[in-house]
């Protein structure tokens, strides 16, 4: 869900939300549930937070802030510690590849990638939905998935009106098939990597700050088990397009002229794409090659410990320096000066979803200084006394739905430090549950409320809201079949990891 408030400030909605959140603050303040005094105030922050959050009833970004008053103001923690939430290392890690992904944006280098894909891949009707899935969960990788879809959209609706208008036929199927490619491409695709999406950045966040001696997880690491995740996904969401949502009935398109068209617009690689693309390329080999990688018969040393103190170095340090770099590097362009970056550009980045960002990164250090996430663990856990593959897909059912109806971000900020006390109450490994948690939050695809793509979509007036909720229905089961047994058999071992509650995650 987008952050800003839209319609009337009064709505019923809102109203609720507000008299409900102060309602549970009030109430856990006075404490019934008699937890420690400390606890109990962290209790009605997270409620009231919830509340305002999922009700919008202020904006998002502002109700992040709210720890910043609030948890010196009940003997939480003092306000120099919660302000420093706000700063953790892996909000920056989203700034800088924000600044690089707007770069990208600025000089169209995305839409040049997302055309020569759908090329590639074929312009016959159902070749134009996977060539679309594909190149849109390309481009979310790296780039957010609202502003993904946007790019997407309009090259879409470029191609249904032109294949309308030569075929002299409407093929409503092929219409809702393409434009649906696109929202749940952007979905998918921003799972494969730490940037691809809000929710991921706050586990990273989160995780981090919470077990500070568990294993630092890198931009390879998440990679190597996620980029499968979206293969193993995307020919599975095509299917269900082209075969049981909207099976088109063309069978042939004037998708092929259209992108030709287009791409001939974009002319030939300019000076500003060739050299924002070695920047790009550059940043995600610094990434993937700053930890050393371990493979089956050798070790490829990481770059950060060629320079002594390995430790010093994050992912962040590598997307502030290259985003740094591009304000240096002249654009080339003859009749335009300047960088390939400038501050005008870069200003449009979310900072409202850094503010969330901190937000949630305070709640999730006031649970753990209070000892509330293990609290809350201990009283879930006779609920769950079963098979762990089995919790795993009640956590990935629970999330997937929720988000359906309210912010995925701000509903994965809130609920992972419940995850990670039900996770060490049951005597399991918290990547366990948070992992899931955190990968169900990008796969909602019934609603149009439930992520920016789907709203986008809907909002082009191709897409019947039937449609929607048929095709989200069935690959929100799908996806919590798949995320469930991938986290459980793969992922976790994959980092080496044991479903159990490891040493470093013991109090």
């Amino acid at each position: 869900m987008a952050f800003e408030q839209s319609g009337h400030w009064l709505s019923a909605g809102r109203i609720a939300g507000f008299v409900i959140g102060l309602v549970l603050f009030l109430v856990l303040l006075l404490n019934p549930l008699g937890l420690p005094p400390a606890a109990a105030a962290v209790a009605a922050v997270s409620a009231l937070m919830a509340s305002f959050w999922i009700s919008v009833c202020i904006p998002i970004p502002v109700t992040s802030l709210l720890p910043i008053v609030l948890f010196p103001l009940l003997g939480i923690m003092e306000s120099g510690k919660a302000v420093k939430y706000y700063s953790n290392d892996n909000i920056y890690l989203f700034m800088g590849g924000f600044i690089i992904a707007l770069g990208i944006e600025k000089w169209g280098l995305h839409k040049r990638i997302a055309l020569l894909i759908a090329l590639l891949v074929g312009t016959s009707p159902k070749k134009l939905v996977l060539g679309f899935l594909c190149a849109t969960a390309a481009i979310s990788m790296l780039i957010s998935n609202t502003a993904t879809t946007m790019m997407m959209l309009p090259i879409a609706m470029g191609i249904i009106t032109a294949t309308f208008e030569l075929s002299g036929k409407e093929d409503r199927n092929f219409a809702i098939a393409l434009m649906l490619a696109v929202a749940y491409g952007a979905s998918v695709g921003g799972v494969a990597t730490p940037i691809g999406t809000p929710p991921n950045i706050i586990f990273l966040g989160q995780f981090r700050e919470a077990f500070p001696d568990g294993p630092r997880l890198t931009f390879f690491d998440w990679g190597k088990v996620f980029l499968p995740l979206v293969i193993i996904f995307l020919p599975i969401v095509w299917v269900i397009l082209v075969k049981i949502v909207a099976p088109p009935k063309l069978k042939s398109t004037a998708g092929r002229e259209v992108i030709r068209t287009e791409l001939g617009k974009l002319g030939r690689l300019r000076g500003p794409e060739f050299r924002i693309s070695i920047v790009f390329a550059l940043t995600v080999l610094l990434w993937v090659f700053r930890q050393p990688i371990k493979l089956e018969i050798f070790t490829i040393p990481g770059w950060s410990s060629l320079l002594g103190n390995p430790g010093f170095m994050s992912d962040a340090t590598v997307a502030i320096a290259m985003s740094v770099l591009l304000f240096l590097i002249p654009s080339g362009e003859k009749d335009r000066k300047g960088f390939l970056m400038d501050w005008r550009t870069a200003v449009r980045l979310p900072w409202g979803i850094l503010l969330l960002f901190g937000g949630g990164f305070a709640i999730a250090g006031g649970f753990k200084e209070t000892g509330l996430d293990l609290i809350l663990g201990h009283g879930i856990r006779p609920l769950l006394n079963i098979h762990p593959l089995l919790v795993v897909a009640i956590i990935c059912l629970l999330i997937t739905y929720l988000t359906e109806l309210t912010s995925n971000t701000a509903t994965t900020a809130a609920l992972l430090p419940v995850m990670m006390g039900t996770a060490m109450a049951l005597k399991l490994n918290p990547l366990l549950l948070m992992i899931p948690a955190t990968i169900s939050a990008s796969c909602a695809f019934m609603l149009p409320v439930a992520t920016p793509p789907n709203a986008i979509v809907f909002g082009s007036g191709y897409v019947p809201m039937s449609k929607m909720v048929k095709g989200g229905m069935i690959l929100n089961l799908v996806g919590v079949i798949i995320i469930t047994l991938l986290v459980y058999y793969f992922v976790l071992p994959a980092w080496g990891a044991s479903p159990l509650l490891p040493p470093w995650a013991v109090r």
